[in-house]
């Protein structure tokens, strides 16, 4: 099913320079879009690819209007990148059939448990005793949201999700380990998505709390009691240890490790892999990790950082008797 170029300027606005009514069949990168395609250049960098780019409309921003146009059809956007995710949220609505809520035959969701009408609640997902599922939420295959947990309206939560699963809470006796009932929920707030199989566990006494708009990308683990403060974006395969508090608007990159009781102000961007050991007080770029090397120089670097300690003790030393 295409699109008209009109169409898509009268639904998200931009200024369009071309036939109104040509139609668009799909979206396509720039280095690779073909004639009844549409693409966008938000990076300066692939600035040189609109010459041979042979899409039948690019979103540009203005003040590459005139190189745009000596190639063919062109929207002018303030922001290209965002023009394109909002154009493909419409070309998703045009083309997949619309959610109208409802629990797939294959679903469990406890007689107990609140799901607004207009939820979707996809195959083989549970809604256990107490579980609150908030307007247009949207729960794809196998998600399980457990006991008393609340998720809010206009969430997405993707395949194998886990919600509210027990956190991690163990208490030694003589060589054994005896369980903490975790006796708190997960509470989280509109327009977050979840990707599959993350999981975040419930609180032990309070709640853990994910805020309105965080974005969690798949394979991310949450840990009892943590805070993710609104609007903060987490990728792939991040590890949140219990009881952080985590700021609003800060971007976490896929492997970094948070370690518990700690917390991150807003506005704060860490370094994919970096490893967070302490609490950070000032808004800005983290990161904490080794750069790879050949494992020869890896080993030697290793083992003179070992020694960092004993040559700062040694400097000191020599100091004093300066």
């Amino acid at each position: 099913m295409s699109i008209r170029l009109g169409y898509i300027t009268e639904q998200l606005g931009g200024e369009l320079h071309g036939d109104p009514d040509l139609e668009v069949e799909s979206l396509a990168p720039l280095e690779s879009a073909q004639p009844g395609q549409l693409s966008f250049l938000a990076n300066p960098k692939l600035t040189h690819l609109l010459a041979t780019c042979q899409a039948s409309c690019v979103i540009v921003e203005p003040p590459l209007r005139d190189l745009a146009l000596a190639r063919g059809g062109t929207i002018l956007a303030e922001e290209p990148a965002l023009y394109f995710a909002r154009l493909t949220q419409l070309w998703r609505r045009a083309h997949s059939p619309a959610d109208t809520g409802g629990i797939h035959s294959s679903a469990v969701v406890d007689p107990m448990a609140s799901v607004d009408p207009t939820a979707v609640i996809g195959p083989l997902c549970v809604v256990e005793r107490g579980a609150v599922i908030g307007a247009k939420t949207v729960l794809k295959s196998r998600v399980t949201v457990g006991a008393g947990c609340v998720v809010g309206s206009r969430c997405i939560i993707h395949s194998g999700a886990v919600i509210g699963a027990d956190g991690f809470g163990l208490v030694p006796d003589r060589g054994r380990w005896e369980k903490v009932e975790q006796l708190g929920a997960v509470r989280i707030g509109d327009d977050v998505e979840i990707g599959a199989n993350t999981c975040i566990d419930r609180g032990a006494l309070r709640d853990t709390v994910i805020e309105d708009g965080v974005k969690l990308d798949n394979l991310i683990q949450v840990a009892h009691n943590v805070r993710i403060g609104a609007h903060t974006v987490m990728a792939a395969c991040v590890g949140v240890a219990g009881s952080a508090d985590i700021g609003a608007h800060c971007m976490i990159g896929g492997g970094a490790n948070i370690a518990g009781h700690l917390q991150i102000v807003d506005g704060v961007q860490i370094s994919a892999l970096s490893f967070v050991m302490s609490s950070i007080s000032k808004p800005g770029h983290y990161t904490g990790y080794f750069p790879i090397d050949e494992h020869g120089s890896f080993e030697k670097n290793a083992a003179t950082l070992r020694q960092l300690y004993r040559l700062r003790e040694r400097v000191r030393q020599l100091e004093k008797r300066a």
